[in-house]
């Protein structure tokens, strides 16, 4: 039943980033409403189920809910953009390199990692460069795109980090819901200061491919997620969660026509080998499955 549940899960947040490429909305007012609908469905169970906890947050717990917020919203305003500049496989590979600045961040703050995670992240650096290198010689805008990719990479693992310790303490559901609202206020703000449209234009089919990605990504991929960790362990959960490169290039390729140059296939491969190594090396202090890959 979990492993069921964890290819449904697989699958869901695999459909982002072709979804996402394809949307025709500004890239921060699509990230403004994948999190603004997750609150619309979340909005009963929090406020029924979860008030009473709500309550009880400290001032501590809540600000750093909200700070997990801040970084998401700028995880996403990075990694959204991304997809319209460079291929959805390298955008993809590059963002979920989030387990390695986890590691390199936790490494800073004293907690030593086992040399397993040190290879796989030297691994996944090489193919970065890789990546990063294939890009430049298609265009400079693809490379701009893979600086992006991996800036939100980057955010996510803080994201990942503040989430970890507001967990010790608080619910999955009242963190996520102080955390995804203040992710859609401040992405709201962005996109009134850049002037970017929220709503006015839109089509029909716009709007489905939100709900469709509020849905697949953001509850049916994150929420299962957290539902099969528990049974499967976090190992095997969070290497699964690697399989959305390859998932989301597949679907781009069939879908969006999209096919990035040959020599970007194996450098994705040498990424993924990478961040297997740290994942299995880690295991517990990197592997955050409920949140460690936002996308």
């Amino acid at each position: 039943m979990d492993l069921g549940l964890l290819a449904v899960a697989i699958s869901g947040v695999s459909v982002s980033a072709p979804l996402i490429a394809s949307t025709a909305a500004p890239a921060l007012a699509i990230a403004f409403w994948r999190n603004a609908m997750a609150m619309g469905v979340m909005s009963p169970f929090a406020l029924l189920r979860g008030r009473a906890e709500l309550r009880r947050m400290t001032r501590r717990e809540v600000g750093l809910s909200a700070l997990s917020g801040v970084v998401l919203a700028l995880h996403f305003g990075l990694w959204l953009p991304s997809l319209s500049m460079t291929s959805v496989a390298s955008s993809t590979a590059l963002v979920t390199t989030t387990p390695i600045w986890t590691t390199l961040f936790l490494r800073m703050r004293g907690q030593r990692q086992p040399w397993l995670v040190w290879a796989g992240t030297a691994l996944a650096f090489v193919g970065v460069l890789l990546v990063s290198g294939v890009d430049l010689t298609t265009s400079g805008r693809a490379l701009a795109g893979d600086a992006l990719a991996l800036g939100g990479g980057i955010a996510a693992a803080g994201y990942v980090l503040l989430g970890s310790r507001v967990r010790r303490t608080v619910s999955t559901l009242s963190y996520t819901y102080v955390c995804y609202g203040t992710t859609a206020v401040v992405l709201l703000a962005a996109c009134l200061a850049d002037g970017a449209s929220v709503g006015a234009g839109y089509s029909g089919q716009t709007w489905v491919k939100l709900a469709a990605l509020t849905v697949a990504a953001q509850l049916l991929g994150h929420s299962l997620l957290n539902r099969v960790v528990r049974g499967l362990g976090p190992s095997v959960t969070s290497t699964a969660i690697l399989l959305e490169t390859p998932g989301a290039a597949l679907i781009a390729a069939v879908w969006l026509g999209q096919h990035p140059p040959v020599a970007v296939y194996p450098a994705l491969l040498v990424i993924l080998a990478g961040l297997v190594l740290v994942v299995l090396g880690g295991r517990g202090p990197v592997a955050e499955p409920s949140q460690l890959t936002p996308v």
